[in-house]
């Protein structure tokens, strides 16, 4: 970008092209800031744009004191709180899997809304601290947090920004943001911030093909023997949760038992592996049903997320594939 003042200077005087040369670099984060608050990608990907034309609407108050990007930064976090606010969240959808008795739950899970990002839209030079923040377990987890503090929480923790900083962006004051901080800090699970250690992609990708393996050929014994014992199985915008390997082996049983055959094909969603599931047909072709996502832990998996078969145009994946041999 040019001499920031100057390009500020241009798009105060209705430049759009100075405004989109002072706004574009920060879009990829602003997007992904947007879907950590929200945890939706589609209703990260509309504040985005409401944040971008209040933006441009705002551009000629806009005086240069702050950076663009603690400016941007700002507005999009307010349009966020706004969002969590008045949001009537998507509603929990019943069952309809055909000829599939489910197993019953576990539990019943809140964060209906839920939906995986692809790793497409991440920053590719994020370190693997940052990565963690993007986790399906993370992302969940800010969801059961009062707005405010998840805002101050990945204002401070995961975007660096000053306590000062973060008082102007929120309009309150620094003890605030300080009390509001540790509050967060206090609420947020363990195992939302605390990963496993990283087994190597060798390891990883031997774990990945025998879920696939597995998977595809129906074999839930082979597909329990890779579960940790406290395994956890979710499938959002379905409540239903599965906690254990004996509970995520009876759901797995009831799916297999019904005829249903995959096929898997490979993309990746929140930093973690995934996969567009199609399911077999007799006329040759497979039908995409949903996307999965699995978190590792060590040589295992700890988690199984299934997604709607809506989030396969997203990650590029067709709706229909040609069935493998088996």
């Amino acid at each position: 970008m040019g001499d920031v003042a100057d390009v500020i200077t241009r798009a105060r005087a209705g430049d759009g092209e100075a405004f989109r040369e002072l706004t574009e670099p920060h879009r990829r984060e602003l997007l992904v800031h947007c879907y950590r608050m929200l945890g939706s990608i589609q209703d990260a990907e509309d504040v985005l744009q409401e944040t971008l034309l209040a933006a441009w609407q705002g551009i000629a108050g806009y005086e240069g004191r702050a950076a663009p990007r603690t400016w941007l930064y700002r507005i999009a976090t307010n349009r966020c709180l706004n969002a969590r606010r008045s949001a009537a969240r998507r509603p929990a959808k019943e069952w309809d899997v055909p000829k599939v008795e489910p197993p019953e739950p576990t539990r019943l899970g809140e964060v209906v809304w839920l939906e995986p990002i692809p790793d497409a839209l991440l920053d590719p030079e994020a370190s693997y601290e940052q990565a963690e923040t993007v986790s399906l377990a993370f992302v969940t987890a800010l969801q059961t947090l009062p707005p405010r503090q998840v805002a101050t929480l990945l204002l401070r923790d995961v975007l660096g920004f000053h306590a000062a900083e973060v008082a102007e962006m929120l309009d309150t004051t620094v003890e605030s943001v300080k009390s509001a901080l540790k509050r967060a800090r206090a609420a947020l699970p363990a195992t939302a911030t605390t990963a496993a250690p990283a087994a190597g992609p060798a390891v990883d990708g031997a774990v990945v093909a025998r879920f696939v393996a597995a998977w595809r050929s129906a074999d839930v014994p082979a597909l329990v023997a890779l579960l940790t014992d406290d395994v956890f199985m979710s499938m959002p915008p379905i409540p239903f949760e599965y906690v254990g390997r004996d509970a995520v082996a009876r759901f797995c049983t009831a799916v297999f038992a019904a005829g249903r055959r995959f096929e898997l094909v490979p993309t990746r969603a929140n930093g973690q592996p995934a996969f567009g599931a199609y399911l077999r047909a007799g006329s040759g072709q497979s039908h995409g049903v949903g996307l999965y996502v699995l978190t590792l832990s060590g040589d295992r998996i700890s988690a199984l997320t299934r997604f709607e078969n809506i989030h396969l145009d997203r990650f590029g994946l067709p709706r229909t594939i040609q069935a493998a041999r088996s």
